[in-house]
């Protein structure tokens, strides 16, 4: 087993990360368990295939299980999500000094955080996420929120977990797309500020995605501790290390936003995609070369992740492209900085890219790859 400390002043945790930690939670998480009936929430593809294992290890330590089912998807991160949720904790008597437990992928960890960020203003909650992208990314960090009409994640708040259990025997139901969606979120750590983790990843990324046990529990621990890393530097994303961890996803939440958010592009899929355009505009403007760009798109290829826009074949052109990216969080009195690349393992935050410059690179990648 892999514990990964998330060094925080007053506020650090635990990110447990080994095979069969779903069948310990009574006693790994017993700190945070005050009340004879836990606050379980799930997905329902999450409670199915592991929400018997969860309510057994309880029980058998005297413990019931009250579960609040979370449709599937993206949709459930919403307004009425967030009001059905807090409704029902409040209904289970949860208060501040409790924790409610999130099973689940990035939907689940997000919603969960933010009602347990906001109710009674503010009660704890223990991560246990079930896909590999939450392992490695959402459910560290204390990043929460939901979608609205205008984007994604623009509401919501920090509020670090008091534990994580990154159970590697979930990740055996996962669907092998899911399971290569993840790992773009693990390369990407890579790719922003780990060159030898890259070169590892480029020998043995087939095998993380093939669940190999050794080769999994490595990326996930090296990811999670590299997420750790950062975190712990700049816990909300002040002095722009934090933001490095959005290598990809200017690109890549552009790229979700013009195909609706929808299961046409997965949410690590875009990542994916988001990194190989941020190394290919970074050689556009002779930050690095373009055989290292290739480098990128190839070990990202190699496993199945899409690397070219053109498969995506979208109606539309790069300024609409650009101008999805107006939405962005990371917007700062009208400019938009983005991340891209010295080298691979050398990512930096870019503040003087134009918009109008990316809409065209973004025409020529749509035109031309």
């Amino acid at each position: 087993m892999a514990v990964i400390d998330v060094a925080l002043a007053g506020r650090s945790y635990n990110v447990h990360v080994a095979r069969d930690l779903l069948d310990e939670v009574a006693e790994l998480a017993a700190a945070f368990i005050r009340k004879p009936v836990v606050p379980v929430v799930a997905d329902a593809n999450a409670k199915a295939h592991h929400g018997p294992r969860l309510e057994k290890a309880l029980t058998a330590e005297g413990r019931q299980v009250a579960w609040y089912e979370v449709p599937s998807g993206e949709s459930s991160k919403s307004w009425q999500g967030l009001q059905s949720l807090t409704d029902w904790m409040l209904a289970q008597g949860v208060e501040r000094g409790d924790h409610v437990f999130a099973l689940g992928g990035g939907v689940v960890g997000d919603l969960t955080g933010f009602a347990c960020s906001i109710l009674k203003r503010g009660c704890g909650f223990v991560q246990i996420p079930t896909t590999l992208l939450a392992q490695v990314d959402s459910s560290v960090g204390g990043k929460t929120a939901i979608n609205t009409a205008a984007g994604k994640n623009l509401i919501g708040a920090f509020h670090q977990p008091s534990l994580v259990l990154a159970d590697l025997t979930a990740l055996d139901t996962l669907p092998d797309r899911e399971m290569r969606a993840g790992y773009a979120e693990v390369i990407k750590y890579g790719i922003l500020g780990d060159r030898d983790f890259f070169e590892w990843l480029v020998e043995n990324g087939a095998k993380v995605v093939a669940r190999e046990p050794a080769a999994l529990e490595h990326a996930v621990a090296t990811s999670v501790a590299a997420k750790a890393r950062i975190v712990a530097e700049d816990e909300r994303e002040l002095s722009g290390t934090r933001a490095l961890l959005n290598l990809g996803h200017t690109f890549g939440h552009a790229l979700e936003a013009e195909t609706g958010f929808s299961d046409r592009l997965l949410h690590g899929e875009g990542v994916a995609l988001g990194m190989v355009l941020a190394a290919r505009y970074s050689a556009r403007r002779g930050m690095i070369s373009e055989s290292e760009a290739e480098l990128v798109a190839q070990a990202i290829a190699d496993v199945g992740l899409p690397s070219e826009i053109s498969a995506l074949q979208l109606a539309c052109d790069g300024r609409k492209l650009a101008d999805h990216m107006l939405h962005d969080k990371k917007m700062d009195a009208g400019t938009l900085p983005f991340l891209l690349l010295r080298s691979i393992g050398a990512a930096f935050l870019a503040k003087d890219v134009a918009l109008d410059d990316v809409a065209s690179f973004l025409d020529e990648q749509l035109q031309h790859r």
